[in-house]
C-alpha cells in the first residue's frame, strides 16, 4: 500500500512568502480530504497557537478520506517524556496520528543538541513510547537521515531501530538539506527497507532540484510513505506539498509526484487525478501566490504549444508532442499565437472556440487579417490567451456582452504630498443602470476597484477574481512619453487563470482594455 502524506500546511508554510490563516488551513484540509489524500500534516500545535486552535476545531469536523496528523519533536535533552510540554500537547491533541522528528545524524547530535549519541537514542525511544502509550499512532521523521547515513550508517540505523522498537508505525527518511542525489537515495532506502520492510517513508527537499526524482526512486526501493506532498514499493509513505511549497527551495511537489506514480508507474494511489490541476490552483490562490505556469502537469504552460511544427503535429495527433493527455490531470491544451506560429496555430485556436469552422472559410482569412492588424498596432498574445479568445469569439459572432460601460472618469489630486485617486464608472446591465466610485492606489487600481464594485451588484462571482500580475511594456520608444504601451494583466478566480492584454498610447486606456477582457473572460467561464 502506498500512502500519500501532504505537509503543505506545515512544511509548505515554512516557504518564503507563504502564509496560511486559520481559515485558510481549514479550507485546504477540506479540499485535500475531498480529493482523497491519505494523511494531512496541518501544523505544530505545541509551538504555534494558531495550529493548536486548528486541531481543536478539527475535533468537530470529521474527515471523509484523510487522517489528520499533528507534528512535533522528541523530548528535550535530559527531560522526562511525561514531563515534556511539547509531547503532552501531542498526547492530548485532537487527532489520532502524530509525527515527531528526531536527529539521525551524529554531527547534529553533538553540534546542535550538545548531547551524547546514546541520549539521543533515549530521546527518540522515550518520546515514541510515551505517545504510543497515550494511544497515538506515531510516525518518526528521521531528520537529516541521508547525511547521517553517509557519515555514520550504523548510528543512523540505530535511530530508526530505537523508534521502531518503541512502536513507531512508519520511519520517514528525511533529506532535510535537499542535497542527496537519486542514486544515493536508492542505495540508502534499499538498506533501510531491507531492515524495516513495510515501514519506510520518504521526505525530500528540493535544494538540488531532484526531490521528485529522489522520491520516485525511494518508491522503487521500498518506501511506502512519501512526504512533502506522498509513495510505493519501497517507501510506504511519501511526504510532499502542493506545488512543492516548503523551506528554502521547497519540498517534493505532490502535483508532480502523483501523476508520475499513477500514469507512469501504474500505482493506483489517487482516485481523483482529473482534479489535480484545480487543486494546485486552489492552494496557490489560498496562499496568495501566483500560480506558476511552468509547473509540470498542472501549469498553464504544461500543454501549451508555440512552434508551428509542434502545433501542426499536435493537431494531427496530440501524442506527437504531449507525453500524456492534459485531460488526465484536469489541465487543457492551448496554442500560442506568436511570430513562430502560422495558420495551423490560428486554426487550433479557432477550433477551441468553434470546431465546425473550415480551414478555407472566409471567416478564417478575416480573423487572420484582424490578427495581423492588431500585431501591427503592438498587440502580442503569447501571454494573453484570453484576450485572443475573446477577439476570435467577437469575429465569429459568438461573443456575449455581459454589460455596457456608459462612462468612466478618473480623478487624481495631491493634497499634502499624498496622491489620492478616485474613479467613477457608469454601467448598464440589461435595463438597469448603476453608477459607483472607488478609491485606489493610482488610476489603474482605482478604475479596477470601481469596475469590480459596480459589476458585483449583478455578478457576485466577480468577488473571487484577483489580479495577480500587472506588466507594462513600451511597444516603440521613438515617441518618448507618448509611445504606445502594452499592458499585460494576469488574474485568477482560484480555479482558472486569465491572461489579457491592452495596447494604447495611454497607459490607462491600455490597462482598461486588459481589465475589461479579464472580467469578460471570467464571466464566460462563470456565467452565474
Amino acid at each position: 500500500m502506498l500512502y500519500l502524506y501532504d505537509t503543505t500546511l506545515r512544511d509548505g508554510a515554512q516557504g518564503q512568502s507563504v502564509t496560511f490563516s486559520l481559515q485558510d488551513k481549514e479550507q485546504v484540509i477540506q479540499r485535500l480530504d475531498e480529493v482523497g489524500m491519505h494523511f494531512i500534516e496541518a501544523g505544530n500545535p505545541a509551538s504555534n497557537p494558531k495550529d493548536a486552535e486548528l486541531y481543536e476545531r478539527m475535533r468537530t469536523q470529521p474527515l471523509k478520506n484523510a487522517k489528520l496528523v499533528a507534528f512535533g519533536s522528541t523530548r528535550r535533552v535530559g527531560a522526562e517524556a511525561h514531563a515534556d510540554a511539547g509531547l503532552n500537547v501531542l498526547a492530548n491533541v485532537g487527532c489520532q496520528h502524530v509525527a515527531i522528528f528526531g536527529k539521525s545524524w551524529d554531527f547534529h547530535v553533538r553540534e546542535v543538541l550538545h548531547t551524547t549519541l546514546q541520549e539521543n537514542l533515549n530521546m527518540i525511544a522515550d518520546s515514541v513510547r510515551f505517545l504510543c502509550q497515550a494511544g497515538k499512532t506515531v510516525f518518526f521523521d528521521a531528520e537529516h537521515f541521508f547525511d547521517g547515513y553517509a557519515a555514520n550508517p550504523r548510528y543512523a540505523m540505530e535511530t530508526l531501530q530505537a523508534a521502531s522498537d518503541a512502536g513507531a508505525q512508519f520511519l520517514v527518511l528525511c533529506d532535510t538539506n535537499g542535497g542527496t542525489l537519486p542514486e544515493d537515495i536508492r542505495n540508502t532506502v534499499r538498506a533501510a527497507a531491507e531492515r524495516f520492510p513495510g515501514k519506510i517513508g520518504i521526505h525530500c527537499h528540493n535544494d538540488s532540484g531532484v526531490a521528485t526524482a529522489g522520491s520516485l526512486t525511494a518508491v522503487r526501493m521500498g518506501a511506502t510513505m512519501v512526504q512533502g506532498t506522498a509513495l510505493w514499493g519501497g517507501a510506504e509513505v511519501i511526504h510532499t506539498s502542493i506545488n512543492g511549497m516548503g523551506e528554502r527551495c521547497g519540498n517534493t511537489d505532490l502535483c508532480t509526484v502523483i501523476p508520475n506514480l499513477v500514469l507512469k508507474m501504474g500505482i493506483d494511489c489517487f482516485p481523483n487525478l482529473p482534479l489535480l490541476t484545480s487543486l494546485s490552483k486552489f492552494v496557490s490562490s489560498v496562499a496568495n501566490l501566483s500560480h506558476d505556469p511552468r509547473l509540470p502537469f498542472v501549469g498553464q504552460s504544461a500543454f501549451t504549444h508555440k512552434a508551428g511544427m509542434h502545433i501542426d503535429g499536435v493537431l494531427k495527433n496530440p501524442h506527437t508532442f504531449e507525453h500524456i493527455s492534459p485531460d488526465a490531470v484536469g489541465n487543457s491544451r492551448s496554442f500560442v499565437i506568436s511570430d513562430l506560429a502560422g495558420r495551423n496555430s490560428l486554426m487550433g485556436r479557432i477550433h477551441s472556440v468553434d470546431p465546425t469552422v473550415e480551414k478555407d472559410s472566409p471567416i478564417v482569412e478575416h480573423i487572420f487579417n484582424k490578427l495581423k492588424q492588431m500585431e501591427f498596432e503592438g498587440y502580442q498574445f503569447e501571454d494573453a490567451d484570453d484576450s485572443f479568445t475573446l477577439m476570435v469569439r467577437k469575429q465569429l459572432g459568438q461573443y456575449r456582452s455581459f454589460y455596457e460601460v456608459l462612462d468612466f472618469q478618473v480623478f487624481c489630486q495631491r493634497p499634502e504630498d499624498i496622491t489620492c485617486t478616485v474613479a467613477t464608472i457608469k454601467v448598464r446591465v440589461g435595463n438597469q443602470v448603476e453608477i459607483t466610485a472607488a478609491e485606489g492606489d493610482g488610476p489603474v487600481n482605482a478604475l479596477d476597484c470601481a469596475l469590480r464594485r459596480v459589476l458585483t451588484i449583478f455578478y457576485p462571482q466577480l468577488k473571487r477574481l484577483k489580479l495577480v500580475d500587472f506588466k507594462v511594456r513600451v511597444v516603440d520608444s521613438d515617441g518618448g512619453t507618448a509611445s504606445r504601451v502594452r499592458v499585460y494583466i494576469r488574474s485568477t478566480d482560484g480555479e482558472h487563470t486569465f491572461g489579457t492584454v491592452g495596447v494604447s498610447t495611454s497607459i490607462l486606456q491600455a490597462a482598461w482594455t486588459a481589465l475589461v477582457d479579464s472580467i469578460d473572460a471570467m464571466l464566460l467561464c462563470n456565467p452565474s
